[in-house]
């Protein structure tokens, strides 16, 4: 009788281990011999979860010295628990820091600041960026950037394909997977074609006074209406150069977006979504150290990687924007003060976004520092949103019911969105 109890034991407990590794776990006491349950295993699937409870408040009340067990050295039943002062070591130790509060660092402000970092994803995307920066927008590429690479002198030779060759080395050479990460094909694609834009150094000499930096620490403060904004943080790759770039906006235009109104988002407030602190310096700097040979922004591109991107396209041509504003007022608070004024010589910096495959391009122009109020001079932004460099990459052709959707290899090449690469990046040494 023993023997034949104890080998249902192990016929049920084996079976409930079978099937607990299945999918199908909730059928564990149905298919248990004789009806028995294994309470290791049915206990835990059935068991009822209990909420955890809440620590107990104890009252504290003026005049009354509650009575502990501190004296004692060990828990009584009916006597409250002792508190004891803070044991202080003496000597610091890292391991064990504990910051101040805010109200006590020396950094404290009554006054908040909302500031905007690489991660920030502002609600009302560009129209948002536009407010805070104090700008006017025009949805089209800059004319005068885009004649640069129509000019067959500006032309790389065989530039369609070796252009497709950089692709398929970034996206197609470099893996045996079907589909490459991102994080890492997106950057060798931009270094790819930025090397191939490199060739042009020998018919224009002024591509070789610039230097690319990388991992660089942006600050910019500045004021509008009441509020006190920063744009500071790493934000990519950055082209600086010896000369500042060409203004492209003339007198006339710049005068005229004095009649322009900025358009607002009433109810929602323009600070939505920044990072509100009171613990901040503000301070205005460019990443670099003074005397850098370096010290014209140029171009800055932006890498938005992983196959789950953190930034919308709307969200990230703001991004752009606001760097390219924060990079464009250090340089003018560097040249020309901290006071607002509308700038004798207006500066440009140039911005350019993808996720591997599709393209976004902005064009800034700081024209004024008199960011407080609504009225007068406006700045200037050019931007050209999502621009494909191409429709599919493959390693391996896409197959559907026996019928190839999609062939091996690169599909689609468009040679106008690099032509708006190469332009950008020509602009200011032709």
């Amino acid at each position: 009788m023993f023997n034949a109890t104890m080998q249902r034991i192990r016929i049920s407990s084996s079976t409930v281990n079978q099937i607990c590794k299945s999918k199908d776990c909730h059928g564990v006491l149905i298919m248990i011999p004789h009806g028995r349950r294994c309470l290791s295993s049915s206990s835990c699937l059935y068991g009822k979860v209990f909420p955890r409870k809440k620590p107990r408040v104890v009252p504290e009340i003026t005049g009354l010295e509650p009575v502990t067990y501190a004296d004692r050295m060990h828990f009584v039943p009916g006597l409250a628990k002792p508190r004891f002062p803070k044991w202080e070591r003496g000597w610091k130790d890292p391991n064990h820091y504990e910051s101040p509060k805010p109200e006590q660092m020396k950094m404290f402000k009554d006054k908040p600041c909302y500031i905007f970092n690489q991660r920030t994803s502002v609600v009302e995307g560009v129209r948002q960026a536009l407010w805070l920066s104090k700008s006017a927008v025009i949805k089209e590429f800059p004319a005068q950037i885009l004649s640069l690479a129509e000019d067959p002198a500006n032309q790389i030779e065989d530039q369609d394909e070796r252009v497709q060759n950089a692709i398929k080395s970034a996206l197609l050479w470099d893996t045996t997977d079907d589909q490459p990460p991102r994080e890492r094909y997106c950057p060798m694609l931009v270094h790819r074609l930025l090397h191939l834009c490199g060739v042009l150094q020998v018919r224009h000499p002024e591509l070789a006074k610039r230097m690319l930096a990388e991992k660089y620490n942006l600050a910019a403060t500045w004021r509008r209406g009441e509020d006190v904004f920063q744009v500071r943080g790493h934000n990519g790759l950055l082209i600086n150069s010896m000369n500042p770039l060409p203004v492209l906006a003339g007198p006339e235009q710049i005068q005229g977006t004095a009649d322009q109104e900025l358009e607002t988002f009433f109810p929602i407030a323009p600070t939505i979504d920044l990072q509100c602190t009171n613990v901040y310096q503000e301070k205005s700097t460019t990443g670099f150290r003074e005397g850098y040979p370096y010290p014209h922004a140029h171009t800055l591109f932006m890498m938005e990687m992983g196959n789950t991107p953190k930034l919308l396209p709307e969200q990230l041509r703001s991004k752009m924007i606001m760097f390219c504003f924060g990079n464009a007022l250090v340089r003018a608070k560097a040249q020309y003060g901290d006071e607002p004024r509308v700038l004798e010589k207006p500066i440009v910096v140039q911005s350019v976004a993808t996720n591997g495959r599709i393209f976004q391009f902005v064009v800034f122009q700081l024209n004024t520092t008199e960011l407080q109020s609504d009225s007068g001079v406006k700045n200037l932004v050019w931007v050209d949103e999502d621009k494909p460099l191409f429709e599919h990459a493959q390693v391996r052709p896409h197959i559907k019911r026996r019928v190839v959707k999609i062939p091996a290899g690169l599909s689609g090449y468009q040679p106008e969105t690099f032509k708006k690469f190469l332009a950008l990046f020509l602009h200011g040494a032709t």
